[in-house]
C-alpha cells in the first residue's frame, strides 16, 4: 500500500445563491480597493444584504477568505481541463497569465491555501492529473505517479504565481515561461513510456 495519501476530488459544500452574491461582491471589492481587508458593512451595502446577513454566512473573517478562494479557483480561475497530461504544461502557462490578470485575487486563492483548513478545496487539479496519468502512462508506479501529481500541482498554483512574482520579481510572461518548462521537465521523462504503452480505453 502507498503511504502516500490518494488524490479525492472530494467536492466542497455548495454555497447558497445569498452567499454567491456576498463573495462575488467581495472579490468586486478586493479588485478596486486592493486589500482583502474589506469591512463586512460595505461588502453588505454593495450586496444589497444586511451586514448581519454577512455575519450569519461567514461569522469571521478567515471563513470570508477561504469561501472567497475556494470561489474564486472554482468561477474566476477554473480554466479548461487538459485532454492529457502532456497538455498540462500550456494549461498551467494559461493559469499563470491568467493569477497576472486577476493579481488580486490570485494573492487571495495563495494565502488561503498559505492558511489551510477547511472551506478551501485542497489541490483543486490533483485528482485529475492522477486520472490523466493512470489512464495514460499505467506503467508508472505509484511512487512515481504520486511524486507527478504533487509536483504538478504545486506548479499549477497561485501560490507558485506569488512567489515568483513577489518574491523573485519576476515578470507575468516570465513566470509563464518558467511554470511551464518546468512542467514540461517533469513530463518529458515518461513521454517514451507513455508512446511504448497500449492507447488507454476510454
Amino acid at each position: 500500500m502507498s503511504r502516500h495519501p490518494e488524490p479525492t476530488g472530494e467536492p466542497v459544500a455548495a454555497v447558497t445563491r445569498t452567499q454567491e452574491g456576498i463573495l462575488s461582491t467581495y472579490c468586486e471589492l478586493i479588485e478596486e480597493l486592493g486589500t482583502d481587508d474589506v469591512p463586512y458593512r460595505v461588502i453588505a451595502l454593495r450586496a444589497g444584504v444586511s451586514e448581519r446577513t454577512v455575519f450569519r454566512n461567514f461569522p469571521a473573517r478567515v471563513h470570508l477568505l477561504l469561501a472567497a478562494a475556494d470561489w474564486i479557483e472554482r468561477t474566476v480561475f477554473a480554466g479548461v481541463e487538459p485532454e492529457s497530461i502532456f497538455d498540462v504544461p500550456l494549461a498551467i502557462r494559461e493559469a499563470m497569465e491568467a493569477y497576472d490578470r486577476r493579481s488580486e485575487l490570485a494573492h487571495v486563492v495563495a494565502e488561503a491555501a498559505m492558511r489551510g483548513g477547511s472551506g478551501a478545496a485542497p489541490a483543486r487539479r490533483a485528482p485529475g492529473f492522477d486520472r490523466l496519468l493512470r489512464l495514460e502512462v499505467p506503467s508508472l508506479t505509484a511512487e512515481e505517479r504520486w511524486a507527478l501529481v504533487a509536483a504538478l500541482t504545486h506548479l499549477d498554483s497561485p501560490g507558485t504565481w506569488v512567489t515568483m512574482r513577489r518574491e523573485l520579481g519576476m515578470s507575468g510572461r516570465d513566470i509563464a515561461d518558467a511554470a511551464m518548462w518546468a512542467a514540461e521537465a517533469l513530463l518529458n521523462p515518461i513521454r517514451n513510456r507513455s508512446s511504448a504503452e497500449p492507447p488507454p480505453a476510454r
